[in-house]
């Protein structure tokens, strides 16, 4: 059985002189493929590199909410010179209403710019949304979408808002984070989305599961992506799949959004 992480950062700094031991775990337990995402303009050079030495790695290049204020004036030039120069996708991008809340016009102009570079190239884009699904869901209503689809990563929305997310193209991956305690509404609110929208993400080194859950512990609470095989085995459980179709699901619908590139 394949498995495929929709979303991680293997770039992440808590990764460095880790990757080589981190890629071959990840080859034993069959996770075939990972889209790795960029989230500012200093790591998208890391990003390209990794997917450059591991053909497993899908490179993903964006500008999360989180770092709009520390972009140059070449931001979205240089972007768009890397989306153009790499077989992969847009992300991490998004808006986010609990951290930045005071900044939304400037979260909205940053996060349409990037979302128009994966309309015209009709190549996946990874959305990240807190606190602002109103918001999200009335930009991509009002602009330009890849044919493909788009992924909300880690979704945590309201039950109500997937049908019509749905409608709008959206995938949906299931995060590790859902295993803890305090998150049974999101946990009941993916059993809710079409199975032909379901992804599975690590968000590695972010999002770690339970202890009780983790296969490959790493210092300091870092997330291996590895840990993905448990988030298939919890996330069957919770929408009530075999695992062992579960895999199935997952890996149709990663080549449906992402593309069977290099497989």
């Amino acid at each position: 059985m394949r498995l495929f992480d929709a979303h991680n950062h293997l770039q992440d700094i808590q990764f460095n002189k880790k990757v080589n031991k981190i890629m071959s775990d990840c080859n034993h337990i069959g996770l075939t493929r990972m889209v790795t995402n960029g989230t500012n303009e200093h790591d998208w050079k890391t990003v390209s590199a990794l997917s450059n030495c591991y053909p497993q790695i899908i490179p993903s290049f964006g500008l999360h909410p989180w770092f709009i204020n520390d972009r140059s004036s070449k931001w979205l030039k240089l972007l768009e010179q890397k989306i153009d120069n790499h077989d992969g996708a847009v992300g991490e991008i998004g808006l986010d209403l609990l951290k930045k809340k005071n900044q939304y016009s400037e979260q909205k102009e940053v996060f349409l710019s990037q979302l128009q570079l994966s309309a015209d190239r009709n190549i996946p884009v990874s959305i990240h949304c807190i606190k602002g699904w109103n918001q999200i869901y009335n930009l991509l209503s009002d602009n330009p979408l890849p044919k493909r689809g788009f992924l909300l990563h880690g979704f945590a929305g309201p039950a109500e808002m997937i049908n019509p997310l749905t409608n709008l193209g959206a995938f949906f991956s299931f995060s590790g984070s859902f295993a803890h305690p305090n998150k049974s509404r999101q946990r009941n609110n993916f059993c809710k989305i079409p199975t032909d929208r379901i992804l599975i993400e690590s968000d590695a080194p972010f999002q770690l599961m339970p202890d009780n859950f983790i296969t490959h512990p790493l210092e300091q609470k870092i997330n291996h992506p590895a840990n993905i095989k448990s988030i298939y085995k919890f996330a069957a459980e919770c929408i009530g799949k075999p695992y062992e179709e579960l895999t199935v699901i997952a890996e149709k619908n990663f080549l449906k959004l992402f593309g069977n590139q290099m497989l």
